[in-house]
């Protein structure tokens, strides 16, 4: 498999370091780093980005998550293995990546569950860490970027 063509972020290397300023951004708060990688790893599956989803599972797994944590971010809801912060932010990230397929884009009850967990720095963490991995996948979803060509 080959890419289509060269990656924008390499065409425009400027947008490779607003992307890299947006995840830096992102993790200026106290929202654990893990939350971060099992958002980044829900969302690609979801967007079918199979380059994201290999690079988060990679990562989750050198910062010590275990197998069965990784296994199941695709069922979160149906596993024993996040607690309810993690689920929160789960469910916030499907619901913002799906912002289209129902008209109320994020039920107050998601919000609501959310909040409860997290602060608003935390909160705008959540938010620019999936807007910044939905970049990502849609990039390389759109110029089909196979597994291991970076």
């Amino acid at each position: 498999m080959q890419a289509r063509m060269t990656h924008p972020v390499k065409v425009h290397p400027e947008a490779m370091q607003a992307l890299m300023a947006l995840n830096k951004a992102a993790h200026a708060s106290t929202l654990p780093a893990a939350t971060h990688q099992l958002v980044h790893l829900r969302v690609s599956q979801i967007n079918g980005c199979s380059v994201c989803v290999d690079m988060h599972a990679r990562e989750l797994k050198q910062a010590g998550e275990t197998d069965e944590r990784i296994w199941a971010v695709g069922a979160w809801r149906e596993s024993p293995y996040f607690t309810d912060a993690e689920r929160a932010a789960l469910a916030l990230a499907e619901h913002v990546t799906r912002i289209a397929d129902r008209p109320d884009a994020v039920p107050d009850e998601v919000w609501d569950e959310a909040a409860d967990h997290y602060d608003e720095k935390e909160l705008s963490s959540l938010l620019l860490t999936i807007a910044g991995i939905n970049v990502w996948n849609r990039l390389n979803g759109a110029i089909r970027q196979p597994v291991g060509s970076w």
